[in-house]
């Protein structure tokens, strides 16, 4: 009896051991240390706060730290593929990927613009209703009507480079970017024409 006591008490601290281990609070993350690897790895081309650098590179700033952390973590799993960007996220820890996706959702975004007046009302229309005869839904749905978006699987669209998101909207429809199966789905329904003014739409959402 006392070997089965001595069993049943042994296992009862093993699992409250495992259950301590499998639920202590995520690490704090570090803005400075944040800074200090953004500084250090991508700021040539997201610029120091990842603000709006080049169109071809989404901007960072303001975007939602677990949708930041997300892409980070499937870029260095090769699940999404850039050949940069693998490259980039292959050399960060896990807590380099949260203290830098918390420094760049700690700024606040800057206001962007829409850019080609002919498209924009047909980009809000797709953004806000969707396209019913090709079943596409409405961005806003997932993205929400101001473009903040949903952490961590949607990401805020709100001023992003339009050329950025046409790229990113083409990708999906292309198969080439494969790390949302939802996205892929829609964009494939989607035209050049469709993608273009939704994308530029977005660049003016505040």
């Amino acid at each position: 009896m006392k070997t089965v006591s001595f069993l049943l008490s042994s296992l009862v601290l093993l699992s409250g051991a495992a259950w301590a281990a499998d639920n202590q609070p995520a690490a704090k993350p570090d803005l400075a240390q944040g800074q200090a690897k953004a500084t250090q790895i991508c700021a040539a081309c997201h610029t120091a706060d990842g603000s709006r650098g080049l169109s071809a590179n989404p901007i960072l700033q303001g975007q939602h730290a677990d949708y930041l952390a997300k892409q980070l973590h499937e870029f260095k799993a090769g699940k999404r593929v850039n050949a940069v960007m693998n490259g980039m996220a292959a050399a960060l820890t896990d807590d380099d990927i949260r203290n830098v996706a918390a420094f760049y959702a700690s700024k606040q975004a800057k206001p962007g613009s829409s850019k080609n007046k002919e498209l924009v009302a047909l980009g809000e229309k797709i953004y806000r209703g969707g396209i019913a005869d090709k079943q596409v839904p409405a961005c806003a749905g997932c993205h929400s009507p101001n473009g903040a978006g949903i952490p961590a699987q949607y990401p805020r669209l709100a001023g992003q480079h339009s050329e950025y998101t046409e790229a990113q909207l083409t990708n999906f429809r292309a198969g080439a970017r494969a790390n949302n199966a939802a996205m892929a789905a829609i964009a494939a329904k989607l035209n050049d024409r469709e993608i273009k003014a939704v994308a530029d739409y977005v660049a003016g959402l505040r």
